[in-house]
């Protein structure tokens, strides 16, 4: 009989505690914008004041199907991404938490085709009841539309030679279906590689933001943060590799950096929408427990008044 598929959460207790505070049980309206497993979001729960409720998001079906298991009156959950935190009222949250990593139970599934350790079809939607999957667009995208993905959401420097040899493959054989297939195909035009790291690591990596949009939606979350966060709201968001962490930390310089205007010396300055709190990675402890944990970078700032 099969294990179910098991998931440690990062940063738990680090990301709860930046969420919540400290003090008297919280009772606020939070959002939990990637429910993922739930451990986020169970652990919010048992610290949440009597009046507190906590909203989840996720686009993931089996997310939403663990999502049913908790009973708590105080709790609910959208089968949605979490940009539609927009549709919140405004200044009507006390804070946002997003967890930006893929969950563990969806990498390790072979019939969700996120790796290359299983072979399976190359699907990497985390809907897949919605848009179209990996395989399929492979299957109709030129050598130029799939370098610039593998570039761009992937930082490869192989990005040419990888998408001709999908390409040529398609020609001569049909399109790629398999997790398998791809990574081969990676392996074979991929000529260096940093020791101990898959070849396909950054080809997997472009290919799953790129299918769901990953980087748009975080940017149209981040935004939509600003509006329902209420004065002392605080946003804390976990990244997991440089493209979303830049994102992320952009974000919160642009609104907690004021800029000298040298045409206006006199001008009062701009007031700034964010307040940035922390940075925290990791300790040593949780990344040897944890390999997955490595990547992380949580970043934490709080909505001022403005």
């Amino acid at each position: 009989m099969n294990q179910p598929l098991q998931h440690t959460t990062v940063l738990l207790d680090e990301a709860v505690d930046a969420l919540l505070g400290g003090g008297a049980p919280p009772q606020g309206v939070f959002v939990d914008g990637t429910f993922g497993r739930g451990g986020h979001s169970r652990r919010i729960l048992e610290r949440l004041g009597p009046d507190g409720r906590l909203v989840a998001f996720d686009k993931d079906p089996e997310a939403i199907a663990e999502a049913t298991r908790i009973t708590d009156a105080r709790f609910s959950i959208r089968h949605d991404g979490f940009r539609h935190i927009a549709d919140l009222p405004a200044g009507s949250v006390a804070g946002v938490l997003m967890d930006l990593g893929v969950s563990s139970p969806q990498i390790d599934s072979p019939a969700r085709g996120f790796s290359f350790r299983f072979d399976g079809p190359l699907d990497m939607r985390m809907d897949p009841t919605r848009g179209i999957s990996v395989a399929e667009w492979l299957a109709e995208a030129d050598v130029q539309q799939i370098a610039e993905v593998i570039r761009d959401y992937g930082e490869e420097r192989f990005a040419g030679p990888i998408a001709k040899a999908i390409v040529a493959r398609r020609q001569e054989r049909g399109a790629v279906a398999t997790t398998a297939e791809l990574a081969d195909l990676v392996a074979g035009a991929v000529k260096t590689r940093e020791p101990g790291q898959n070849p396909a690591t950054r080809t997997f990596q472009a290919l799953r933001i790129f299918i769901n949009a990953e980087l748009e939606e975080l940017q149209q979350a981040l935004e939509a943060s600003l509006s329902v966060l209420a004065p002392g709201g605080r946003l804390v968001v976990i990244s997991f590799h440089s493209l979303e962490d830049r994102i992320v930390k952009q974000f919160i310089a642009r609104h907690s950096k004021e800029v000298f205007d040298r045409r206006a010396p006199f001008a009062a300055p701009q007031p700034m929408k964010l307040a940035a709190l922390d940075r925290t990675k990791p300790g040593a402890a949780e990344v040897e427990a944890n390999p997955r944990a490595r990547s992380a970078i949580m970043r934490v700032a709080e909505r001022t008044g403005a």
